[in-house]
């Protein structure tokens, strides 16, 4: 899971999407970078069977059922659970969306994970930050069992919350469920809809501070967003040229720090020429 990055495959290529409209590419391709994570990792079978041992095995993904991807044998019969060597909760995460983390709930109750089970989030981006093709970034892993009882222990502990903390958990919940089985924890008192929201547990703040730092053209991630953010607020033409020279020192500030590459510099114009115009 963590060479991903380096075979990762794609044919998709975008053109033309407007800047103001580049938040919305996580909704448009989420599930379309789902559904090519896995078929890399099946072409990326030389590193995770070199000798051949699992070649009955491939990864296939499952609509709507937990969990969305299984590492099985392959046959024409269904798979049971004797036929799945582990099963992988799969989200992509575009690293330009909107809430600067990532929005997916993870409900699951923890005995419906077995004990390899993993939760697997792997971030993304165009190549030319507002076009061309998807690239990968290091992914976060966890175990699935524990991802859900730290989300358990995280509400009911952690949040130090005023009402009811009580979650609800189905009874005879076994790993690989059924499509129509009830798997899901349910909190008793829930208003604002946040149970599951796994990025608010405080699971993934260390590994959401270094996806944030990946380098776009150059630039960290966290000051593409910035700079997106700047104009999608629809501000009045002088705080966007107050913002826009903040991150321009940011950038300046980065790109003395790393070294100037070609595309570094190239933004730092542009952030340079946009503060002339406005």
């Amino acid at each position: 899971m963590f060479s991903l990055p380096l075979h990762f495959r794609t044919q998709t290529n975008i053109e033309g999407i407007s800047a103001i409209d580049i938040f919305t590419l996580n909704s448009a391709l989420g599930a379309t970078i789902e559904n090519q994570v896995v078929n890399t990792l099946n072409l990326m079978r030389p590193v995770w069977d070199p000798d051949g041992t699992y070649r009955q095995f491939a990864f296939v993904r499952q609509a709507q059922t937990f969990p969305d991807v299984l590492l099985r044998r392959m046959s024409e019969n269904p798979a049971s659970p004797d036929d799945v060597i582990l099963g992988v909760e799969l989200k992509g995460w575009y690293l330009l969306a909107k809430e600067a983390e990532p929005s997916f709930r993870f409900q699951v109750t923890p005995a419906a994970c077995a004990f390899q089970d993993l939760i697997v989030v792997v971030p993304w981006a165009l190549t030319n930050v507002i076009s061309g093709s998807p690239m990968v970034f290091s992914p976060y892993i966890e175990s699935s069992r524990y991802a859900a009882e730290f989300r358990n222990h995280h509400w009911q502990h952690l949040r130090e919350a005023k009402g009811d903390s009580t979650i609800k958990q189905p009874a005879d919940v076994k790993p690989y469920p059924k499509k129509s089985d009830q798997i899901a924890d349910e909190p008793v008192a829930d208003k604002g809809g946040n149970f599951g929201r796994f990025a608010r547990t405080g699971l993934m703040d260390e590994y959401l501070a270094r996806a944030k730092e990946e380098l776009l053209a150059g630039i960290r991630a966290e000051y593409w967003l910035s700079f997106f953010k700047i104009f999608q607020d629809q501000r009045d033409p002088a705080t966007i040229r107050t913002e826009i020279e903040k991150l321009r020192q940011k950038v300046d500030s980065t790109i003395r720090d790393r070294g100037r590459s070609d595309a570094a510099f190239a933004v730092l114009q542009a952030l340079e020429a946009l503060i002339e115009s406005k």
